[in-house]
């Protein structure tokens, strides 16, 4: 779904074609229609995924036949098509620089609509929309030399993807460049795709590995040199996070990170006067939270200013900063975390954003002025707890407003703004939402021995008798990447067990532990720093036996603990370190020795293994692993990019060292989320059922 520029209507594609909704009325305008949504010389329907039009409406730019680019599907064929006839072109097809099928990244139109910018195998082009003239503005590119986006690293760990800007007047390109030459490929093999195995290297720097230098050009959009930016510091101690032009061109905004995250800088670039001038600068004891926004920088009167987040007072908090760094206002002040903006309306001197402060697992609606004035106003109804989702309309006017809670499926209208009320009445969320009651399920906190207040969910068995004993499986995550108690409808379920828990009759747990990104304040989160792996750990272990303490119905003698990712890991540590309390674990795609994960995630929020080797070692389960005493079973894709594959053989030969017992499983070819190939998921979850009903195994006592 796109807005129009006015803010009243939504282009989707639906079975007509690509269609426009004036959201008040509901009256529909076709736009493209389905017949001609075809592929040239072709009666084929091109299958849309995204879409843009031209800034006369003209012509219309179709993303389609995507693949898979590490995570997500980012690369693929784009079509340009006239609306008026349905003549389709291919873009990248021109003589002489034709590009393969399947190749094109991030293609989008110029500000004036005339010229199509795109990344072909890390390469930058400029296509004419009228004629289909072709510019090729990068030659250099290679697999580890790459423009216009980024390395797997860049992508993974500060969500950067789309590596190239558009000048406002449309004349110029501003562009990311990694130099990944010197950075050691991890070799993924791969055994079963042909009859001899064959090498996938991944470019992936190893916590201590310094990072590949990165920088930004400017080029002509018609061709010729790229100028870059004279930006201070060794460009292989830092990193280039975001960058956007000034909105009235002629400049850059860039932010510059340290190698250890913790200081942070914005630099004005002036192209004409190739002069960089540092504006602002952050710093904190840990880290300081720097990704890329894909709805580009926040801009206030005509780049005068802009809105800035940041937690230095304690707080995730909106501040306007002027363009010069010297006047700053605080927007949310109190002690409370703002979610992420939704909008900001200049028109009304109106910010909105998303925050929770009586209930940090929940999310509602706030807007507050833009100068600074007046409190955060919730304009999200009282009555609909739960977690709330936005995304607004151009003008301020209208949202898009979903809604979840531990009882009720996602569902969704459309709301007017600020009196939040449903455009439609008949289609609104109060006449559509369907509860599905889940008396079993609560949300709790408890304080542990060490002073600590957690957040939980408990979903109890079916015919739960208090006066009986029943184990309890704990689904963990622990890291600074996410966090396991949401107020949402997942809450309870688990999608690897094959039927319903509750009916088989396992306690069903999940606490959140220092270091995970609640909005509980800057010491919640920055408490891990440096302790993941001691300090997660222990509010989980401490967190279980205080549970145990307050309920004589929970089976101490069947306690099980899974987790994904960092999740696993976290079951590692909860086996090795606390075997007097979890007697089974599953652990999937775990991190298995800190010192074997990416440079950007685990410096962050560990330091340099160079200083303080020793935090590595202490936060690391294959220190642990000897401390065995229960059941593990440890699930693997060979084919993981994100978290190698080493990591699982490490920890074999460990525990094999010690002779601890346990299962493996790995999976071939399969990446992180273990999802490729015919019947992966069934046999994961049979596999994983399995294994729980075996060791852990249901029902009252």
């Amino acid at each position: 779904m796109h807005w129009t520029a006015d803010g009243n209507a939504s282009v989707a594609l639906e079975p007509g074609g690509l269609v426009q909704t004036d959201i008040r009325t509901g009256h529909k305008t076709v736009l493209v229609a389905k017949e001609k949504l075809h592929r040239p010389g072709s009666e084929q329907v091109i299958p849309v995924i995204d879409f843009a039009f031209t800034p006369d409406s003209a012509n219309v730019l179709i993303f389609t036949n995507a693949a898979r680019v590490w995570r997500y599907n980012t690369k693929g064929d784009y079509y340009l098509i006239k609306r008026a006839s349905g003549q389709a072109r291919q873009l990248g097809q021109s003589a002489g620089t034709k590009r393969p099928s399947q190749s094109l990244m991030y293609a989008k139109l110029s500000p004036d609509g005339r010229n199509v910018g795109y990344v072909s195998e890390h390469n930058l082009f400029v296509e004419n929309v009228a004629t289909g003239q072709t510019t090729q503005l990068t030659t250099d590119g290679t697999r580890k030399r790459i423009n216009g986006t980024f390395d797997w690293v860049y992508e993974e760990e500060f969500d950067c993807r789309d590596g190239f800007r558009w000048s406002p007047d449309s004349k110029q390109i501003a562009y990311w460049q990694v130099d990944a030459t010197h950075i050691r490929d991890y070799l993924m093999l791969n055994t079963t795709d042909s009859i001899y195995s064959h090498v996938v290297p991944v470019e992936y720097p190893k916590v201590g590995e310094s990072p590949s230098p990165t920088r930004i050009g400017v080029v002509a959009a018609s061709g010729g040199p790229t100028t870059w930016l004279p930006i201070p510091g060794d460009p292989q101690q830092h990193y280039l996070t975001r960058m956007e032009w000034l909105p009235g061109g002629g400049s850059l905004i860039v932010e510059q990170l340290n190698r250890k995250q913790n200081e942070n800088k914005l630099l004005i670039c002036n192209l004409a006067a190739k002069s960089v001038t540092p504006i602002y600068t952050e710093t904190n004891k840990a880290w300081v939270d720097a990704k890329e926004d894909p709805n580009g920088w926040d801009w206030l009167e005509g780049g005068k200013a802009f809105v800035w987040v940041s937690e230095k007072d304690g707080w995730r908090h909106l501040y306007r900063i002027s363009i010069d760094g010297k006047k700053e206002v605080l927007l949310t002040p109190g002690s409370y975390d703002i979610g992420v903006i939704n909008a900001i309306d200049e028109t009304t001197n109106q910010i909105y954003f998303t925050a929770s402060p009586q209930n940090t697992n929940q999310r509602y609606l706030y807007r507050t002025r833009l100068n600074g004035s007046g409190k955060a106003e919730r304009l999200t109804p009282a009555e609909l707890a739960g977690t709330h989702g936005y995304t607004l309309s151009p003008n301020g006017k209208l949202a898009q407003h979903t809604f979840t809670n531990y009882q009720t499926p996602p569902v969704r209208e459309w709301v007017s703004l600020p009196d939040h009320r449903a455009v439609n009445p008949a289609e609104s969320i109060a006449t559509r939402m369907r509860t599905v009651a889940k008396q079993t399920v609560s949300f709790f906190n408890l304080t542990t021995d060490d002073g600590v207040t957690l957040d939980g969910w408990m979903a109890k068995p079916i015919d739960f008798d208090s006066t009986k004993k029943y184990p309890i499986v704990f689904y963990v995550y622990g890291e600074p990447a996410s966090s396991t108690v949401n107020d949402n409808f997942g809450v309870g379920q688990n999608a690897l067990f094959n039927g319903d828990m509750a009916r088989a009759g396992y306690i069903y747990v999940a606490l959140d532990n220092r270091g995970t990104p609640n909005l509980k304040g800057a010491a919640w989160r920055k408490s891990i720093y440096r302790n993941i792996g001691r300090i997660n750990i222990r509010d989980q272990a401490m967190g279980a036996r205080k549970l145990f303490s307050q309920h004589a119905y929970i089976d101490t003698s069947r306690v099980a603990v899974w987790g994904w990712s960092g999740g696993g890991s976290t079951t590692l540590h909860l086996l090795f370190q606390y075997p007097d309390i979890y007697k089974t674990g599953i652990a999937i795609a775990a991190v298995g020795n800190q010192l074997f994960y990416d440079n950007i995630y685990q410096e962050r929020y560990m330091g340099l293994p160079q200083e303080n080797r020793e935090d590595f070692v202490a936060g690391s389960a294959i220190t642990y692993a000897k401390n065995l005493r229960g059941n593990l079973l440890y699930i693997h894709g060979t084919g993981d990019d994100n978290v190698h594959y080493d990591n699982a053989e490490l920890l074999i030969n460990e525990l094999v060292k010690y002779n601890k017992q346990f299962q493996v499983m790995p999976y071939p070819n399969r990446s992180h989320g273990i999802r490729e190939g015919e019947g992966t998921t069934l046999h994961l979850q049979t596999l994983y059922t399995n294994y729980l009903l075996k060791n852990c195994p249901p029902g009252p006592r």
